[in-house]
């Protein structure tokens, strides 16, 4: 009978890509400014996946990011998302992708300081053509779901930073996200706001969402699955589980 790790990435390479870059490079400037952000990366997403990334400034972890985020465009190679080609989109469909399929947390919440919970909550189902009652009822039970169910009249001058983040993630999953991307989402918290921010997190996956973290925190990143370490513009090494990965 294989070890244990082995049954896990058997299963886990049963579960269908959410996300896949292929040989993707992304350079900036030209001739001697020349960039290289991203070096020929191969990088799988499966469906139920918690995934770190880590690296040093200018590993490329951000950038990766940004590209699986849809907020930028590799220089080539492909990207998939959910088995769409993602690449070629123009700017108009690549913001209902974002707003159709993907959920995104940052350090710093983004929160429209004059409104409600409920209202911040609610904002992304504007554009996905649901009646206020629908929003209303979606965003208690997403504000509920992340346990603020108390505070959805509350603006956020009169939440803490936990609170805050806990709204934000409401309201990135609010449209049921294929992929939610949190960029460095503990990193303006203390440690036992921390704490319960990755007890969310450990909530939402355990859910079934599928989630990919950056951070720069070995503790932040000990809670997922896999951590994919950046260098140069690629994965220079992996810990945990099945990899998707080809060494070069």
């Amino acid at each position: 009978m294989p070890p244990e790790p082995l049954l896990a990435d058997r299963a886990r390479g049963q579960r269908s890509p959410v996300a896949e870059l292929r040989a993707v490079d992304k350079i900036y400037g030209s001739g001697a400014g020349l960039v290289r952000a991203l070096d020929q990366l191969d990088l799988t997403v499966r469906k139920g996946d918690y995934l770190a990334v880590m690296g040093a400034s200018g590993s490329g972890k951000s950038t990766a990011m940004n590209i699986l985020g849809c907020l930028d465009r590799p220089s080539s190679g492909s990207y998939h998302l959910n088995g769409n080609a993602v690449e070629d989109l123009d700017d108009d469909a690549l913001a209902d992708l974002r707003n159709q399929q993907l959920g995104f947390v940052f350090q710093q919440f983004h929160l429209l300081p004059h409104a409600t919970a409920l209202e911040n909550v609610m904002l992304p189902m504007i554009y996905a053509g649901l009646s206020p009652q629908q929003r209303r009822d979606k965003a208690r039970e997403a504000l509920d779901r992340v346990g603020l169910g108390e505070r959805m009249q509350n603006k956020p001058n009169q939440l803490s930073g936990g609170q805050q983040q806990r709204v934000a993630i409401a309201r990135a999953i609010i449209n049921q996200p294929a992929l939610l991307l949190a960029d460095e989402p503990t990193g303006a918290l203390d440690s036992r706001t921390t704490d319960d921010v990755l007890n969310l997190f450990d909530a939402l996956h355990d859910q079934g969402i599928t989630l990919v973290l950056v951070t720069h925190e070995d503790d932040v990143a000990a809670r997922a699955e896999r951590v994919a370490h950046f260098r140069d513009g690629r994965v220079e090494r992996w810990d945990g589980g099945t990899h998707d990965f080809k060494p070069t």
